[in-house]
């Protein structure tokens, strides 16, 4: 197959030496391009949500740095579990105090380990019952809440504090470990020195993780580094938005803002001192932003690839419609029916889409239809990959809507980017069991959510100083 490169021209010079190679799939693009909308401020990033409770997700309470406000935070503590200072049922039925601040920081690491790894063969189920999910969707949840527990306060341009970086970097080389025993076999040939040949059997990396993790890991590096760089900044954050002692342009919400909803009002506000940002200053905010952008899209990619890969579950393909026309509705389908010159932009625009759950809830039924049709144009061809039926019966009217649904649904989510996840897309990793691919697909899209809001921060930084200066202009 063809391979495509994500990362291109990158101005930051730590990206200049990545460049990052996908499979080519049926629902890859050449280009990825992005806007960002007020949701890009939000720590709870849409595609990186999960109503599950990791069992990674408890919130540096193995560092005795760690200060009280973050080891009392409700984000520290996953719903589903006990508090690591609360008392536990000894092996005879009798209450075991727990004296965790009492043990050496090694044997506190032990019972930390001990206690995630039970955890994590229990699937999640405390009960011991055997109704935990599978241990792929486990870790994949495990990586999603870690995200949240490290990122999830964290909402400004600014560093990570210590503690939390190397939470981070300790949590995330635990979970990434697993790729490490998840190989390969192949027999390749060896020659020997009497001339003859034979097979040897030899274990590799699965090609996916060989492929993907050491550039996951490479962006993930790069966007810790974009948020250590602003250390010393010439802007700084009203946590009340409103007038301060210090803040010398007042509130940003008083000023016409594209960039921001007024529904979050908990954001802390960014401000610049009268006169605005230095050149150097708006200098080093752009190179950021593009870094964050260029990582944005190549996680974004690497999710995409990856999601398309993952087997459509059972569930999902019984509750498809007979007709993609009852999935999609009348508008869109007469357009599709009635036009041989298909415009999905055109269509967007007719359909004049307001909200973020109207978009989602077209991509579903865009994402529906689509799959119903090529099921009806694979009906002869079952086993066969969709790329050859394609070629085999083109021109055939089911084989010609779902390609369309396919670019209208590429369309919307290029209108969208902060679309959160289809419903195709959370039934294929609530019911994979592939554990390689769930630690991919998290990894990649808690980095897509990052890069995203780092780029979010930035442009409000931007648009502060821009209005600032009109502001003095007038």
């Amino acid at each position: 197959m063809e391979k495509f490169d994500v990362l291109e021209e990158i101005s930051d010079p730590g990206l200049e030496s990545l460049r990052i190679s996908s499979m080519d799939h049926d629902q890859s693009s050449p280009t990825l391009n992005s806007t960002h909308s007020g949701n890009s401020n939000s720590y709870a990033y849409c595609r990186t949500n999960s109503e599950t409770t990791s069992v990674f997700s408890e919130q540096l309470t193995d560092d005795f740095t760690s200060s009280s406000s973050d080891r009392n935070s409700p984000v520290c503590w996953p719903a589903t579990g006990r508090s690591p200072y609360q008392p536990t049922l000894s092996r005879f039925g009798g209450i075991r105090h727990n004296h965790r601040q009492d043990l050496k920081p090694a044997d506190f690491e032990l019972e930390m380990m001990k206690e995630r790894f039970s955890k994590l063969l229990l699937g999640e189920d405390m009960s011991g019952s055997g109704k935990g999910v599978s241990t792929a969707v486990t870790i994949s949840n495990a990586i999603t809440n870690l995200y949240v527990s490290m990122f999830g306060q964290h909402q400004r341009l600014e560093p990570l504090y210590m503690d939390k970086k190397m939470m981070w970097k300790r949590e995330m080389t635990c979970l990434l470990s697993v790729c490490d025993y998840i190989v390969e076999h192949i027999p390749p040939m060896q020659h020997l020195q009497n001339g003859a040949s034979m097979e040897m059997m030899f274990s590799r990396l699965r090609s996916d993780i060989d492929i993907n993790l050491p550039a996951l890991i490479k962006l993930d590096a790069l966007l810790i580094e974009i948020l250590e760089s602003f250390q010393e900044t010439e802007f700084w954050y009203d946590e009340q938005g409103s007038i301060s002692g210090k803040s010398l342009n007042g509130s940003f919400r008083k000023v016409p803002q594209p960039h921001r909803n007024e529904e979050k009002w908990w954001l802390p506000v960014p401000c610049v001192p009268s006169g605005g940002l230095s050149e150097a200053a708006k200098k080093h905010l752009r190179q950021k932003r593009d870094s964050a952008n260029q990582i944005h899209k190549a996680a974004m990619a690497i999710n995409t690839n990856l999601l398309s890969d993952m087997e459509i579950p059972r569930t999902y393909i019984a509750s498809l419609p007979k007709s993609g026309r009852a999935s999609v509705g009348d508008t869109i389908y007469r357009y599709m029916t009635s036009t041989t010159k298909f415009s999905p932009d055109y269509l967007l625009d007719l359909l004049n889409i307001t909200s973020e759950h109207e978009a989602l809830e077209i991509a579903d039924r865009v994402e529906a239809a689509m799959f119903t049709w090529r099921q009806k144009a694979s009906l002869n061809h079952p086993k066969t990959s969709w790329d050859i039926v394609k070629e085999h019966m083109e021109g055939d009217k089911n084989v010609v809507l779902a390609e369309k649904a396919h670019v209208l649904l590429f369309s919307l989510k290029q209108r969208f980017p902060e679309l959160a996840q289809t419903t195709l897309d959370t039934s294929k990793i609530q019911y994979n069991k592939d554990v390689g691919q769930a630690i991919l697909e998290s990894y990649s899209r808690v980095l897509e959510g990052l890069a995203f809001n780092i780029v979010g921060w930035i442009e409000d930084v931007l648009f502060v100083d821009k209005s600032m200066r009109n502001k003095e202009e007038c």
